[in-house]
């Protein structure tokens, strides 16, 4: 697929979960003066050109869709949408970027660029171009910062945090049978895949909604450590915040109007970019990564130390989505039971994309978790779920088949290569990878007392959770069959 053009797109449409495959938008559409007969014919740049009865024509506008309309619709869902938008371009950031350049060499104040990698991109990008993990990641900084970016950071640290705060809520919940009036808040759903949230908001409603956790995915939790934390230390200064994700619908999530900082007067994340648009940006200015020289990444966190480091990067204990089933379940096996639990053993259910594992104590089941991923397994989960026949305490949903390291903006196999086997190479270099624990780490420790004011504060409330929306289909739109 290339870049965003002025049309919307469609990936795979394998795993749409709606039979119509919907795309909703109220439009008003100025009628020919010609009244019948007109005739419309599609041209070779795209457009669509209408010839009247008389000979006359007349070139068509296209509908273009924002991500606010598409947030508002209910009607297409995909593990991977991908729409026109804006703000969420590659010639978005590239304007973004030779616009900085400008107003630096006039003197003028120009913004601080951030740009945050997530681990799943960089091993799609690494594995592409034959390059080990690190060695990427240092010459994906060399290229960002080579296009004006002031900072590259790794998220991982945001990817700590929404583990930690996804383990505490999940002993909240198992200890309270109503939290904020809502009965029946267990089993939790992870929170973390915005393909999956989307779908939940649109076509189940409040119903789905108070299972899924309040934690804010990795990627928000960066958008309000960079926009808050580090741009509150540098006085305020006016920060773009660009992230490398794995997925399209992490445009999505960036564009929802609870990730817009009234504080700042910004989102928390201003655009994103996926590794299919990365490789697309390096083929068109012809750059060899593999050339480039390897730069560190900044630590803005560390306001007292240099935070300039090596790219050393690590996994999560689990799946190559954040390791959620895993954390949650080791963590509430040991607050709530008291039982240690080293290495997981699932089993795999109707597919190896649902699985499940269990803790079990003198033939009583006391912890049940499991695995779901793909449309097919979701809807499979939520069906059982409005039936009262779900025995999970915790599922780990993400929409992609095999999760975000085959996300559906992941660079696609090379000639000859089948997913399944890429899947798989990605799976092994993710494995191969150090392990990390959230709760040693002395910075998150740090952060959470410097800004946050503590475990459990209101503070932390506000920047690490947030809030779902039941979407109602309107009746009133233009329907597009696709």
């Amino acid at each position: 697929m290339s870049g965003f053009s002025g049309v919307l797109q469609l990936t795979d449409l394998d795993d749409f979960i709606t039979p119509s495959q919907e795309c909703i938008k109220p439009v008003q559409i100025a009628k020919s003066k010609s009244g019948t007969g007109a005739k419309i014919t599609i041209q070779d740049d795209g457009s669509y050109l209408q010839t009247d009865r008389d000979g006359s024509t007349q070139k068509l506008q296209k509908v273009e869709i924002s991500l606010s309309d598409c947030l508002a619709c209910s009607g297409c869902i995909t593990s991977a949408e991908s729409v026109l938008v804006t703000q969420q371009s590659q010639e978005e950031i590239l304007r973004v970027f030779e616009e900085n350049k400008q107003l630096k060499a006039s003197g003028a104040d120009a913004k601080l660029i951030v740009v945050s990698l997530s681990i799943q991109p960089i091993l799609s990008i690494a594995n592409h171009y034959d390059l080990s993990v690190n060695e990427c990641a240092a010459k994906l900084i060399t290229y960002f910062k080579n296009l004006g970016a002031d900072m590259v950071v790794d998220m991982t640290i945001a990817e700590d945090f929404a583990l930690l705060e996804s383990q505490r809520e999940f002993v909240r919940r198992f200890r309270s049978t109503e939290i904020d009036g809502v009965k029946n808040v267990l089993p939790m759903l992870a929170s973390s895949c915005p393909g999956w949230v989307c779908y939940a908001e649109k076509t189940h409603g409040s119903y789905i909604l108070p299972y899924i956790s309040v934690t804010k995915s990795p990627q928000q939790i960066m958008g309000s450590l960079i926009k808050q934390w580090v741009g509150g230390n540098l006085g305020g200064r006016s920060i773009y915040h660009v992230t490398l994700m794995p997925c399209y619908d992490k445009k999505l999530e960036a564009a929802r109007e609870d990730f817009f900082s009234q504080e700042t007067q910004s989102r928390d994340v201003d655009c994103v970019i996926t590794a299919i648009e990365l490789q697309q940006m390096l083929a068109k200015e012809d750059c060899n990564l593999e050339s480039l020289e390897k730069s560190n990444f900044s630590q803005p966190w560390l306001l007292k130390e240099n935070t300039d480091v090596s790219p050393c990067l690590s996994k999560h204990v689990g799946s190559g989505s954040g390791g959620y089933c895993d954390h949650i379940f080791k963590y509430a096996a040991k607050e709530l039971f008291g039982e240690e639990v080293e290495n997981l053993e699932y089993h795999n259910l109707r597919n190896p994309d649902f699985r499940e594992v269990i803790l079990e104590k003198e033939g009583k089941i006391l912890l049940r978790f499991a695995i779901a991923n793909g449309f097919r397994n979701i809807q499979n989960l939520v069906q059982k779920l409005k039936r009262g026949k779900s025995q999970y305490h915790y599922v780990e949903v993400m929409a992609c088949p095999s999760g975000c390291l085959n996300g559906g903006a992941q660079i696609r196999p090379r000639e000859g290569t089948v997913l399944k086997e890429l899947t798989l190479e990605l799976e092994n270099l993710y494995s191969s990878l150090p392990v990390k624990t959230p709760e040693e780490d002395k910075v998150v420790k740090e952060l959470y007392e410097g800004w946050l004011g503590g475990l459990e504060s209101d503070k932390c409330t506000a920047l690490l959770h947030t809030q779902y929306h039941a979407v109602e289909k309107t009746t009133n739109a233009l329907n597009i069959k696709w």
